[in-house]
């Protein structure tokens, strides 16, 4: 082997400058608007809504923060990218033709939808533009149709779906930002009843009955019993016979 070969062969290169994975491969990529919003949910995902900024995606994609607005016009359409994104990740459930169980399945379906991407709920909160994009009309479209098979009003298919949307997204929010352990965290359990014992029974005659309780709290069967209170209301006002 000639002498300047087999010196190359021990010189080691800097970072970066091989073949190797991370950065050097994300510059290998092109740049798409949907490359972009991927990244911007991954890091809202991880570090809240508040680190999506132009030049953390910068770093995170591997390009000079000016770049992206080759494809996004700014950060607000990257916010609304988002929101189509989490929507494409929709699963629609399977209909069975019972108004009830569709109507069920798809408020399972929406919550679990929130609770795997819980920081895109401040995002629908704060949208400035109505839904345009088919990926977040689709699901709409579909809700619309379901709850309206239940003989409702059109009014009541409108507030059915607002007060679904709320229900939903506000039990995830208090999941995911005040989760309560179950029975098996003595702890927690203790402190409620170290509470409750020191409240004046008088005064506080239901919180000491109750307090034990809060720390036994499941939140999916929270949720369901949520559920069951809207269906028996929207079944109420459609005056469909219970089941």
């Amino acid at each position: 082997m000639p002498e300047h070969v087999e010196h190359l062969e021990n010189v080691s290169l800097p970072p970066n400058q091989g073949d190797g994975e991370g950065a050097s491969r994300r510059h290998r990529e092109p740049l798409t608007r949907e490359r972009i919003l991927r990244a911007a949910l991954q890091v809202m995902d991880q570090e809240g809504l508040e680190a999506v900024t132009m030049r953390r995606l910068g770093r995170e994609l591997g390009v000079e923060a000016m770049s992206l607005y080759n494809h996004v016009k700014d950060k607000e359409a990257i916010l609304e990218g988002i929101l189509e994104v989490v929507m494409a990740e929709f699963e629609f459930p399977e209909e069975t033709g019972d108004w009830e169980a569709d109507v069920r399945a798809g408020a399972r379906a929406w919550r679990r939808l929130m609770i795997a991407h819980p920081t895109v709920i401040a995002l629908f909160a704060e949208s400035k533009h109505p839904a345009s994009s088919p990926e977040r009309l689709r699901p709409m479209e579909w809700a619309f149709e379901i709850l309206g098979r239940g003989g409702l009003s059109e009014v009541e298919v409108v507030r059915a779906f607002r007060a679904f949307g709320g229900y939903i997204m506000g039990s995830v929010l208090n999941e995911v930002a005040n989760p309560v352990p179950g029975m098996g965290d003595r702890d927690h359990h203790a402190e409620h009843m170290q509470l409750a014992g020191e409240l004046p029974p008088t005064e506080f005659p239901n919180l000491v009955r109750l307090l034990p309780l809060m720390a036994e709290c499941d939140a999916e069967v929270d949720f369901e019993f949520g559920l069951d209170l809207l269906i028996a209301g929207l079944r109420a006002k459609a005056n469909r016979p219970a089941r």
